[in-house]
């Protein structure tokens, strides 16, 4: 491996660099939004039966302790129940946004690995032809056809591992952001939902639900 580093020159050490760092982020955006997602289903399922009843602090109590930010913009909308809907819906909105950074985090430093590292493999292969080259000339203009290939060899190992790192990264990169567009469909699912939830509540006139509001 080291030998492998040395022959593609100087550039390969900032390849590596890069390398490192998008499996870094690949792993740690991963495991973050696989504890953020959860059932969202399940979890309106059941509040649905605790707002149906007027029960708004045990499904804010719920909603504290479920993880994820569909959860989050539940209780946000929730915390204040006796709003008219466009208020609410701008709540939801709000608290969705606020999520979007937390769920999008280094992805724009994965994506510029991407772009960067054949580029960085395509400048160490021209920098590796011109050294070729360079001692082609001062050796009067002779070489060998086995002086020239490995030369040319040398030259071309920042490019094939520019491209490696960028087409696994590049994959990497669209499965994490497949995860961020579902939590974020997830969001948008909730608050519109328990809205409606909150909206049939007014309509029940419950004596124990929030006071009914104009809308």
């Amino acid at each position: 491996m080291l030998e492998f580093l040395q022959k593609g020159g100087p550039l390969m050490g900032v390849l590596l660099v890069c390398s490192v760092v998008a499996v870094a982020i690949f792993l740690e955006r991963a495991f973050y939004l696989h504890r953020a997602t959860i059932r969202v289903g399940e979890l309106l399922r059941g509040l649905a039966n605790l707002v149906a009843l007027g029960h708004l602090e045990e499904a804010l109590r719920e909603c504290a302790t479920t993880p994820g930010p569909a959860a989050r913009v539940i209780r946000a909308v929730l915390t204040k129940p006796d709003l008219p809907r466009a208020e609410l819906r701008d709540i939801a909105q709000d608290a969705g946004q606020l999520e979007v950074p937390r769920l999008e985090r280094n992805l724009g430093l994965l994506l510029a690995i991407i772009y960067l590292a054949p580029l960085v493999g395509l400048l160490g292969t021209v920098l590796g032809l011109i050294d070729v080259f360079t001692a082609i000339g001062a050796e009067g203009g002779y070489a060998t056809a086995t002086q020239i290939g490995a030369g040319i060899y040398q030259s071309l190992l920042t490019t094939a591992t520019g491209l490696a790192i960028c087409i696994p990264a590049l994959l990497g990169y669209q499965f994490l952001s497949g995860r961020v567009n579902s939590l974020m469909h997830d969001m948008e699912r909730a608050g519109i939902e328990v809205i409606n939830l909150l909206m049939d509540l007014r309509r029940s006139g419950r004596p124990d639900g929030p006071a009914p509001t104009e809308l």
